[in-house]
């Protein structure tokens, strides 16, 4: 009985094996086949042409790597593919097109349009441009009716490309714009490989294709697109314990987190939940809040993941920004030890972005000019209360400013200073408006005009050892390579470094001192100036927002009176909202950094609560000319309306005031006397009978004394005299 059960069920087990082990190896084989197939289809860029190891750096392979062996991705690349069927090179044209039919791809990433800026394209045939994008996307669809496919925005271009200003900047955005919209009316993913590689031209080494560093950017971007995965819960990099926020207006709170997260915010017990985006974003609002706090808030996303901060406050909030003079700590200020003393501020709150290399006259060791490279010049915000050992070594200005705030609006401040010393106007620009308003100057700044040569030399001093020295046999630098390594002087830079960061914090408004790294070309400065102020409004997304700066002060260089005289008129048609501070009388003759810091930290805090916060009673602005004429023998400087700006005019030092020169049609100043008469300024000069041209404090270190009851100076001027016959009127 026992052998015939043994027989049946050899048998049983060799029929198993013969019907069922042929489906098993089946199985196996079709198992191996369903790993999910990726498309990367797109040009050069995909193809990873410039790159010395494609095989092993290009962005597709990059793509498998991160997404592992459940993946299988195929480089669908042509160099020199267009998107446009009509173009010089259509995609569809070339052999790497029906590669990727046949592939029959669960995923399709699509990266085209960059050949399509060629004059040969857009021009002629931009229009056809969306439909060409559809009918490609579809006929991806027709292959594998499963597929999923999203479309990238494109790379960049930059200003180093030679058919930049020709048009590939123009046609470059109106692509991007196309693509955006077909994201938008076509069921299809959008993944933005546009703004990570943005701020990184040192990565483009051909103005077009990424290197092997921005090919990875470009996987990994890729890949949370396609995973959805962005790194978990993470709020801004700004928020902190001790952190303000602005007051009066409603309150956004935004960070990342995987996509389609639920994020659930809690602040000062009010509960908001929202939910990520495709792009691993999210953002609450909660209604404005009256000045106060400490308050809790706190973050909670999948998994239980929760991040929380126990003494948020709501209040007001300043960014304070500029070269050395801003960043100069209270610590080396003349009246440190009494401010120190008194530096005890519940109300309060700092938060000091300082700079982790300084652009000392030394040659930065390859590791620093890599981390510079990666934007990483700032220590990252941490938001402290005011005390003596936290003050310390935080701006001077920035301080003071702060203190008297607090102390006058009994509210909690909050004080951002991002000060970096040498740093350029231009530097704190964003790429985008230097590329449309004044993209000559992103052109070869370390050896062109534009920059001050004292900062283009320090800067060339700093970033030696990445510069290749060794070319035709001279010691000079491989411009291709100096073009290649950042530093914080140069165009964009420190909007990148220090700004981005900020990462669209809402600000009240801006004190700004800074000018001495642009003092040697005052016409460039004046454009750079005003493109400034508009770069920063836009970004924090307020069209009036408070830019109040201070004048350079008194030191001995020559330019120093005609930039001064610059600043002053750049103040002019922004006097609702916005001031300047005159510090030519806290100036030292011989250090570019004086020690009297206090007066001008109180004076920018003037100019606030005056301006900003309706506290009209405080004089804020020192006295200003409104028009000069020949009166009665005398030359006759009439002061801008009758108000408390201009009374109490008197010599800060001395009996009398000085200052004032005049000169005749020969050109040359000779010393005026000077007295006040009521809202006007008498001047006298027996060596020059008919004056023509009025200047005051016009040497670059000045004594120039006269100022109204606030102890608020005149400001370096220079004007010509009108044959002004009507009686004075007044604004």
């Amino acid at each position: 009985m026992v052998k015939r059960w043994q027989t049946v069920l050899s048998a049983s087990l060799l029929f198993y094996l013969i019907a069922f082990l042929p489906l098993t190896a089946s199985a196996a084989k079709k198992k191996v086949k369903e790993k999910i197939r990726v498309a990367c289809v797109g040009n050069s860029v995909t193809y990873g042409y410039g790159l010395p190891d494609r095989e092993r750096t290009a962005y597709p392979v990059v793509l498998q790597q991160l997404l592992g062996s459940g993946y299988d991705v195929q480089n669908f690349g042509h160099s020199g593919a267009t998107l446009l069927n009509r173009g010089h090179r259509p995609y569809t044209k070339v052999p790497e097109y029906q590669k990727a039919l046949d592939f029959k791809a669960d995923l399709v990433v699509i990266h085209l349009g960059l050949n399509d800026t060629d004059p040969r394209d857009w021009p002629n045939y931009g229009d056809e441009f969306i439909g060409d994008y559809r009918a490609l996307i579809n006929s991806f669809r027709k292959a594998n009716p499963k597929a999923k496919v999203w479309i990238c925005l494109l790379t960049p271009i930059f200003h180093r490309h030679h058919r930049f200003q020709s048009g590939t900047r123009e046609w470059h955005l109106a692509i991007r714009n196309a693509i955006r919209r077909i994201a938008k009316t076509t069921d299809v993913g959008l993944i933005d490989l546009h703004t990570p590689l943005y701020t990184h031209p040192e990565l483009f080494p051909d103005a077009l294709h990424p290197n092997a560093e921005g090919a990875a950017i470009m996987a990994r971007t890729i890949f949370s697109a396609i995973t959805g995965e962005f790194g978990g819960l993470k709020p801004s990099p700004m928020y902190g314990n001790g952190m303000v926020l602005q007051r009066g207006d409603s309150i956004v709170l935004h960070g990342t987190a995987n996509a389609g997260d639920e994020v659930w915010a809690d602040f000062n017990g009010v509960s908001r939940m929202t939910k990520t985006n495709s792009e691993g974003q999210w953002r609450v609002k909660f209604p404005s809040m009256e000045a106060g706090g400490p308050y809790r808030l706190s973050f909670s996303g999948r998994g239980g993941a929760s991040i929380s901060f126990d003494s948020v406050y709501v209040g007001e909030v300043w960014l304070c920004s500029g070269q050395s003079n801003m960043e100069f700590p209270l610590r080396n200020i003349s009246t440190a030890v009494e401010d120190l003393a008194k530096a005890d501020q519940p109300l309060l709150h700092l938060c000091d972005m300082t700079t982790n290399y300084p652009t000392d006259n030394v040659e930065w060791p390859l590791s620093v000019c890599d981390s510079v490279n990666h934007l990483q010049l700032l220590k990252r915000p941490r938001w402290q209360q005011a005390t003596p050992e936290t003050a310390k070594n935080f701006s001077a200005i920035a301080y003071h400013m702060g203190r008297v705030l607090a102390d006058s609006l009994q509210v909690p401040v909050g004080i951002i200073c991002n000060a970096v010393g040498g740093t350029t106007t231009e530097s704190w620009i964003d790429r985008q408006t230097l590329e449309k308003k004044l993209p000559n100057i992103l052109t070869d700044w370390f050896f062109g005009d534009y920059g001050q040569p004292w900062a283009r030399e320090r800067a060339l001093k700093n970033i030696a050892q990445a510069v290749n020295v060794e070319k035709n046999g001279k010691n000079q630098p491989d411009l291709g390579k100096t073009r290649l390594q950042r530093h914080p002087y140069e165009p964009c830079y420190m909007f990148e470094a220090g700004i981005l960061p900020l990462d669209h914090y809402k600000i009240k408004g801006v004190a700004w001192y800074q000018g001495e790294s642009n003092a040697h070309n005052i016409e460039l400065h004046e454009q750079l100036f005003k493109i400034l102020r508009d770069s920063w409004s836009a970004y924090f997304g307020q069209r009036t927002l408070p830019f109040n700066y201070v004048q350079l002060s008194s030191l001995n260089r020559p330019s120093w009176p005609a930039f001064r005289d610059s600043q002053r008129r750049l103040n002019q048609g922004r006097r609702l909202h916005s001031g300047m501070v005159v510090s030519h009388d806290c100036g030292d003759s011989l250090d570019v950094h004086p020690r009297n810091k206090r007066p001008i930290g109180e004076r920018l805090a003037r100019l606030a609560l005056n301006k900003n916060y309706a506290y009209k009673k405080i004089v804020c602005e020192s006295p200003s000319v409104a028009g000069i004429d020949r009166h009665e023998g005398f030359v006759r400087i009439a002061l801008r309306g009758r108000n408390d700006t201009n009374r109490g005019l008197h010599a800060a030092s001395g009996d009398r005031i000085i200052g004032f020169e005049v000169a005749g049609e020969d050109g040359i100043f000779h010393p005026a006397e000077a007295r006040v008469e009521d809202y006007f300024v008498l001047l006298t000069c027996p060596e020059v009978a008919e004056p023509v041209e009025v200047r005051y404090a016009w040497q670059p270190f000045t004594r120039a004394n006269l100022v109204n009851s606030a102890g608020l100076p005149l400001s370096t001027f220079k004007a010509r005299v009108s044959k002004r016959k009507e009686p004075w009127v007044w604004e």
